[in-house]
Parts: structure tokens; C-alpha cells; sequence
């Protein structure tokens, strides 16, 4: 195997040379750091990176615990982080909650062990947020992603509460006033502060709430259609919907086709994240999108400046902006 000795021998130069060529800590002149990078092609030198990251204190790994990377917005959260961990030189280990406080906790003390550098978490409903503030006491930075409070630590989210308003409201204007929220696992901060919102809507176009209308329970799509189902038989149902997230989104499109009922001429649905290509359903779903792939890459970020120590300042709550995309399954025009 070829060694940075055998790399310097070849280019001329010293193995420090080297050494700044591949690690860019010093600028070289480029006629040396074209014979170098020629030397490394013609004897297939490869760095240890390993060996370097030990001797800089860090195993160039991160951390990041998503509750379920199946579900399209962490998927693009992922992507999001991966690429901002390639370009700076780490590798991503990830791990899979499942919504479980058990299975969090453990992935924590088995990343812990590993000796990453840091973590991206979005903690679980039930989080033993005492497990995530015993990581940040032991010095390993930690930013959440997406899922926001509980412990002192960087965050990076987008704004629940103002898009799901703005949804109760667009829906009013389309004459609703018996509108249902389908909202999933309230213990999730990001549900609980839609639910907030879809309270506010309501509150500011004058309609009283009410509590069967409301959806909450597991979040997962047989637990809402089941539960959805009962909603739209009352004897006063409602005459739209709006879901939290994209688990709660399927339940309730299930729930309207057993039941035979068409969007929006029956019922009238919105929701908060969706699937992909939303716009290809016909009838179009209207959809608040997240920006996943920049809370992800904005976070890794944030992460990588703490392990860097360029950023020493309290911690930061970054809220991104979503983007409504209104289509006819509110009842507006194709």
C-alpha cells in the first residue's frame, strides 16, 4: 500500500507538502499541487482517514436519529444532512426510533459510544429528554431537528402553527364552518403546535371548537381512518378536513373512500406535509410543504459549526418558512 512518503518521493516535495495538498490546510502553489495530485493518482495513495481524525480528537461521524426516515420529510431531511456531512468529510450513522422513548435512548448511548462528533435528533413523542441533556452535559453538540423544545440545545424547525391557520382560514372562505382536524400524536410538538393553529383559524373567523371534530390518538393512518370514519358519520359531519401530517393525511382520504364520499364536492381537504407529487393527484391536494432538505442541510450546518467551535453562542431556534400550494381539493379551481 502506498504511503504519503512513497506520494512526496514521487512530487518532489516534502510530506508536509503533501499533507497540506490533500488536507487543504495551506495554500500550494499549483504547479506543486498538480505533481502532487498526479503522484497520488500514479500510486493510488489513499489517506487514513481514520488515523487523521484520531489525531485530531474526532471520528468525523454524526449522529442523526430521525423517528421514522421511511416518512417522506425526514427522508428529505436525511438527504438534506448527508450532503452537507459529504462535503465537510463526515459520515452520517443513522438510526430509526420508531416513536420509541426506549429505542431513543438506546441509539443515544450506542452513538455515544461510537464517538460521534455530534447529533441531529428529532425526538420522539415521549422523549427521555433527560437522556438528550446528559449527551449535551457530557460536551457532544446537539441540534434538533424539526420535532423543537424540551431541552437547551440548537434547533432547526419550520413554522407549524401560522401555515395551519392560514389553512382553517382559506377553507372559511370557502364557506366551511364545520371543519375536522385529523392531528395524530398531540404528544409530537410539531402536531401540537398545528393543532394550535388549526384553534387559532377557528378562533378568528368566530367558530367555537369543537372536540369531536378533533382527531388526535396514535397518528398512523389505520388508527385515523378508523377514527375519521366515526367523525364523518356524525349527524352533523363536518364538510372539510384538514390532516397534521402525512400519516393522519392517508387515514382521512381512506376513511372519505369508504365511505363513498368525493373532495371536494363532498368533503373538503387540506394538510400539512403530504406525499410526493402531490400535484399529479387528481383532484390536486392542497399542501403545506416543508422545506426538508434545507432543515436538514441547515442543521448539519449549525452542527458542524459547534463541533468546529465557529459558533460559541447561546443556542439557536431557526424556523423556516413552508409553502402553501392550494389545488382543487379545498374547492379551489384546477
Amino acid at each position: 500500500m502506498a504511503t504519503i512518503s512513497d506520494v512526496a518521493r514521487i512530487a518532489g516535495v516534502s510530506t508536509s507538502t503533501v499533507s497540506h495538498v490533500i488536507n487543504g490546510t495551506r495554500p500550494v502553489r499549483d504547479e506543486t499541487r498538480t505533481r502532487v495530485e498526479e503522484a497520488v493518482k500514479a500510486t493510488g495513495y489513499r489517506r487514513d482517514s481514520l488515523a487523521r481524525a484520531l489525531r485530531r480528537s474526532r471520528t468525523d461521524s454524526i449522529g442523526l436519529i430521525l423517528t421514522d426516515v421511511s416518512e417522506p420529510a425526514f427522508a428529505a431531511m436525511a438527504r438534506g444532512v448527508e450532503r452537507e456531512a459529504m462535503a465537510a468529510g463526515c459520515t452520517v450513522l443513522l438510526a430509526n426510533s420508531g416513536e420509541d422513548p426506549e429505542l431513543e435512548a438506546r441509539a443515544l448511548e450506542v452513538l455515544a459510544e461510537r464517538r460521534v462528533d455530534g447529533l441531529l435528533i428529532a425526538p420522539v413523542a415521549r422523549s427521555h429528554r433527560e437522556a438528550i441533556t446528559a449527551v449535551i452535559d457530557q460536551g457532544t453538540p446537539v441540534v434538533l431537528i424539526d420535532r423543537l423544545g424540551g431541552v437547551k440545545a440548537d434547533q432547526v424547525g419550520v413554522d407549524n402553527t401560522a401555515p395551519m391557520r392560514e389553512l382553517v382560514l382559506h377553507l372559511v372562505a370557502h364557506g366551511h364552518r364545520r371543519i375536522a382536524l385529523a392531528a395524530g400524536d398531540t404528544g409530537v410538538s410539531t402536531i401540537a403546535e398545528r393543532r394550535r393553529g388549526y384553534l387559532e383559524g377557528l378562533d378568528e373567523a368566530g367558530i367555537t371548537a369543537d372536540d369531536a371534530l378533533v382527531v388526535t390518538g396514535s397518528g398512523r393512518a389505520d388508527d385515523t381512518r378508523e377514527r375519521m370514519t366515526g367523525v364523518l358519520r356524525q349527524p352533523q359531519p363536518p364538510t372539510a378536513v384538514v390532516a397534521a401530517g402525512t400519516e393522519t393525511a392517508v387515514g382521512v382520504l381512506a376513511a372519505a373512500k369508504e365511505l363513498g364520499l368525493t373532495t371536494p364536492e363532498d368533503i373538503a381537504f387540506a394538510t400539512f406535509d403530504g406525499f410526493p407529487h402531490t400535484d399529479l393527484f387528481r383532484p390536486g391536494i392542497t399542501t403545506v410543504t416543508q422545506p426538508a432538505h434545507e432543515i436538514g442541510a441547515t442543521a448539519m450546518q449549525l452542527l458542524l459549526s459547534r463541533i468546529d467551535r465557529t459558533l460559541t453562542s447561546r443556542p439557536r431556534t431557526i424556523r423556516l418558512e413552508p409553502e402553501i400550494t392550494y389545488r382543487e381539493s379545498c374547492g379551489c379551481p384546477a
